[in-house]
């Protein structure tokens, strides 16, 4: 055997004895993360289609995935009646999320921005039922909400443009309207036309968040800061204007019959950074309801229908998602861990 001969087989097995221990570390890992998540309690997750067309007869919930692991920050979904089940990953990243009628609304970061940025480092998309891109548009800040109406004609985003959280008041916002019907992008509701307690109103401090559509696809509700207090406004996006109704209601979100918002509220003798209560209000009467959740919640509800709201809270990798009834009965319950900015379709 000649020395070449006799060295191509010490290199070949050396090759093969390295990837054989390659394999076996990786297996190892595998393992090791299986037993992890199982241990943790972890949800199961496998890449596949997520599509945002109501099913036929199944009811599914597309959400923020924020487990560790290579689908972190994906749009997801399970089964309604199934939410700690199998997760389907659909590759698709968001940082916020709304979807309704095969339209969704996904806030993301730019590919390549830096963390934090702002100007330029963040984009509203618009996506299709099989979460293709419509249209795109640059977002002025951090992104915090987003809302698609229930006919999925109108798409609704605020971001922050100063400060990182409700809870100060060193904060300010732009909330912007975009009209798929018709392509028309109101960068601004604080250009809308203000009527307060009657009254045409104009300041430089004005602040308008956490928009709720109603069923005519031209009524939204929202929230208004100014001269330190928060306002309940309904909106008219066919006149350009909003009209005050209550005090103290932040982030309103409308249930399907129309009648009724939940909304967080501030509580006189809560602590600074975690001030705010559940409600729900009677449109018709104003008459207010604590809801059965008594930690300070900083979300815009989300209605799973007539009876129940769902809403997030920290969680061991960044939110869990709770729900409630909307009557003021019963106790909260978790629904999924790992999950955020959810949307109930079907």
């Amino acid at each position: 055997m000649t020395f070449q001969r006799r060295l191509l087989i010490f290199v070949t097995a050396v090759v093969l004895l390295a990837v054989v221990g390659v394999l076996a570390v990786l297996r190892a890992s595998s393992r090791a993360d299986e037993k992890d998540r199982a241990r943790e309690g972890g949800p199961g997750i496998v890449a596949g289609p997520v599509v945002l067309a109501p099913g036929e007869g199944e009811r599914r919930i597309v959400f923020r995935n924020m487990a560790w692991g290579p689908h972190r920050d994906e749009l997801a979904t399970v089964p309604a009646d199934a939410p700690e089940g199998t997760r389907t990953a659909s590759g698709v990243s968001c940082l916020r999320f709304h979807a309704a009628a095969g339209t969704g609304i996904c806030l993301r970061a730019d590919k390549g921005a830096v963390p934090g940025a702002v100007q330029g480092g963040y984009r509203a998309v618009v996506l299709d039922a099989r979460l293709k891109e419509v249209s795109a548009h640059t977002l002025a800040g951090l992104p915090t909400r987003a809302r698609v109406s229930p006919g999925g004609h109108l798409a609704a985003w605020t971001v922050f443009v100063g400060g990182d959280s409700y809870a100060g008041a060193d904060f300010s916002t732009r909330t912007s309207v975009l009209d798929l019907r018709t392509g028309r992008l109101d960068a601004s509701l604080e250009d809308f036309t203000v009527l307060k307690d009657g009254h045409p109103y104009r300041s430089a401090d004005v602040n308008i968040w956490g928009v709720t559509f109603a069923a005519d696809e031209r009524t939204f509700y929202a929230t208004m800061a100014t001269g330190g207090r928060t306002h309940l406004v309904r909106g008219d996006l066919a006149a350009r204007s909003v009209t005050t109704l209550h005090e103290n209601v932040e982030c309103p979100s409308l249930s399907p019959d129309g009648t009724r918002l939940v909304f967080k509220k501030r509580v006189p003798g809560l602590p600074a950074e975690a001030p705010w209560r559940l409600y729900a209000m009677d449109l018709a009467s104003g008459a207010q309801t604590p809801l059965g959740e008594e930690r300070s919640v900083d979300d815009q509800v989300v209605w799973t229908d007539d009876r129940t709201v769902v809403y997030s809270l920290p969680g061991d990798f960044g939110a869990d998602l709770y729900a409630v009834a909307a009557d003021g009965s019963g106790s909260p319950r978790r629904l999924m861990a790992s999950a955020l900015a959810p949307a109930f379709l079907g």
